[in-house]
């Protein structure tokens, strides 16, 4: 046992990711703020669509001001552009619409005339019909009940129905004017105010910015202008990166149907860019119409095909190819975040919400990243891993989940040699484990499995490469051709040290030293006379053994191989830890080479063999016939 008990990892808690201290305040402030964005919302809506329309104008503004245009009128010649852009479509939409519904009876009529075609006799349309019809009749194949005949109304006679009609009084002037503005006012007083506020925040903008420093955080003003600066670069970026992707797909969209046949593709490009504002669903939105037109224009079923493959393929091309190499992930949203934002500000604001989903959320997860009290809204909609990956390691390995810890190393080792990829997520995992385990944090259950799936994740990196051969990179994990001595096994003897978790480390020490071409021995003190130990390393991660066990085990292991150098490595998160300058004192006495990191392990043995003598070294004890040499974990040293 050590002598004293290590300090354990900071531990993050429950309440760690910047959570509220009190649920109920949490729940309470959720609460009134949505209930405040809900029925605020004819206030609010207007204001939120200003001030993202500032961040599309705001590049525009600069620009004019660059070229000396003063500032009054930089912003209204960007209004200005921007209403006019937005009338011009607007007319032009408003256009084609107009010619759409005026063959829309003909173009019903050509789709009802083919499918009425795939009812034929014994269809599985009239199948259906039939269905329908049988279970609109009451038990025993009888009609519906007919429905009382109402009271006051006189009766039939022979069975012919009365004709009833309802009269209204023709509207007045005052009625018809208020039946045609009423659906016109709102939106030009929403699209009004917003170009007013528009014009203001951007005539106002440092004015504006410098007050909700004052208010939001004046005494940390670094962290406030990184927190502003970080939100206007991402929302400026997702909307003029997403705007001209999306003009340039409506574009696209609209001349492949013109080329198809389908009636006013002007339309429907617009329309199918619009959509692609809308996460998830908008694309299949865009599509329908054109594929009902398509069923209308076309006799046959060619149309319907090639429309339909036109939008998989650009949707797919878009989503997976031209974004993420233009803009890649700028929004810095997980795919769940998008999907919840969608459906919540749907709920919220209507079809305006949806449109606004992804730039809302956006700056919530900027509020989280920088204000400590609201990382939980980063941890929840950001795409950042929500552990880091010794964090991932050790909670997959402590779940026994060994094909997740095979997958996380096949990801890591496509950038990164082994040895690095043990010394940044594999080794800081154990040292958590070990940490547990110590203060009995850690129950024997998951200890065994999480060295159950340890064990089977090392076997399977026996059979993984390093991303780039030594010469190519210039660096790696196999340097020049060790001497023949030096690779012959059991020329390097790898002993754990007594923590609980000491002897996977080991294991992966002496995985590492394999790749570069030694003979390793894991655990054991005994050496055969025809493969005595060149260099034997002791391998102790920070927790698990004290600094009088550490200095303990090395004077051992010297009395028991007199003469053979050896090699200590004291793996510690800070670097050094306490094991590491405790080591050293032992260095005085006998020369010591001292590591770090398994890296850093792996060289200084690769330069002990360079340098070592080729006389074999006698032991001081009897030593009983060694095991054939295996990466297997042998318990350490009593």
């Amino acid at each position: 046992m050590p002598d004293t008990l290590p300090t354990p990892p900071p531990a993050r808690g429950i309440a760690g990711a910047g959570v509220p201290g009190s649920g109920l305040q949490m729940l309470q402030g959720g609460l009134l703020v949505v209930a405040v964005l809900y029925f605020a919302r004819e206030m609010l809506i207007p204001l939120v669509l200003a001030v993202l329309l500032s961040f599309v104008l705001a590049p525009i503004a600069r620009w004019l001001r660059r070229i000396h245009v003063p500032r009054a009128a930089s912003v209204l010649v960007a209004v200005v552009f921007a209403g006019a852009v937005i009338c011009g479509m607007g007319l032009l939409i408003g256009t084609q619409a107009t010619s759409l519904a005026e063959n829309l009876p003909s173009y019903q009529a050509a789709i009802s005339k083919k499918l009425s075609g795939l009812q034929a006799s014994g269809g599985l349309l009239d199948r259906i019909t039939g269905t329908l019809q049988d279970m609109a009749r009451g038990p025993g194949g009888e009609q519906p009940a007919a429905q009382a005949q109402p009271r006051g109304l006189p009766a039939q006679r022979n069975g012919e129905p009365i004709p009833v009609e309802i009269h209204e009084p023709n509207p007045t002037a005052f009625e018809v004017i208020q039946r045609v503005a009423e659906p016109l006012l709102a939106p030009l007083a929403t699209a009004g105010i917003v170009a007013i506020l528009v014009i203001f925040i951007l005539l106002y903008r440092e004015d504006l910015r410098d007050r909700l420093i004052r208010l939001v955080g004046a005494r940390d003003l670094h962290r406030t202008m990184a927190a502003m600066d970080d939100a206007a670069y991402r929302l400026s970026r997702y909307f003029l990166a997403q705007t001209g992707m999306n003009t340039v797909y409506g574009l696209f969209i609209g001349g492949m149907l013109w080329l198809l046949g389908i009636p006013n593709p002007l339309l429907w490009g617009f329309v199918a860019g619009l959509m692609r504002f809308v996460p998830f669903i908008g694309s299949f939105i865009a599509a329908g119409f054109p594929l009902l037109l398509a069923l209308a224009v076309d006799p046959g079923w060619g149309t319907l095909v090639w429309v339909l493959v036109l939008f998989a393929v650009s949707e797919g091309a878009m989503g997976q190819v031209f974004e993420p190499l233009v803009f890649g992930h700028s929004t810095g949203l997980s795919p769940i975040a998008v999907i919840a934002a969608a459906t919540f500000w749907t709920w919220l604001w209507g079809p305006v919400g949806l449109l606004l989903a992804v730039p809302l959320t956006v700056c919530l997860v900027v509020l989280g990243r920088h204000v400590e009290r609201l990382e939980f809204l980063e941890v929840m909609l950001g795409d950042r891993p929500p552990l880091d990956p010794e964090e991932t390691f050790y909670q997959r390995a402590l779940a026994g989940d060994a094909d997740a810890l095979a997958e996380q190393a096949e990801t890591c080792l496509k950038e990164k040699p082994l040895a690095e990829y043990l010394d940044a997520v594999a080794v800081p995992a154990l040292r958590l484990a070990q940490a547990d385990a110590v203060h009995g944090a850690l129950s024997p259950e998951r200890g065994d499995a999480l060295r159950r799936s340890v064990e089977s994740l090392i076997e399977d990196l026996e059979e993984e490469e390093d991303p780039k051969p030594a010469d190519e990179a210039g660096q790696g994990d196999a340097p020049a051709a060790l001497p023949a001595p030096w690779q012959v096994p059991g020329a390097v003897l790898v002993l754990p040290g007594r923590g609980p978790f000491d002897a996977l480390a080991s294991v992966m020490l002496g995985q590492v030293l394999q790749r570069r071409g030694f003979g390793v021995r894991i655990g054991g003190m005994a050496a055969g006379p025809a493969a005595p130990p060149r260099l034997v390393c002791l391998c102790l991660i920070e927790g698990g053994s004290s600094a009088a066990t550490a200095r303990y085990l090395l004077r051992r292991a010297r009395r028991r191989l007199p003469g053979v150098p050896s090699l200590a490595l004291a793996w510690s998160p800070d670097g050094d830890g306490t094991l590491a300058p405790a080591l050293r004192t032992e260095g005085q006495s006998a020369p010591l080479l001292l590591a770090t990191s398994l890296a850093e392990a792996a060289d200084l043995a690769a330069e002990q063999a360079g340098t070592a003598p080729a006389t074999p070294t006698v032991l001081t004890e009897p030593a009983p016939r060694p095991e054939p040499p295996t990466l297997g974990i042998a318990a350490a040293p009593a």
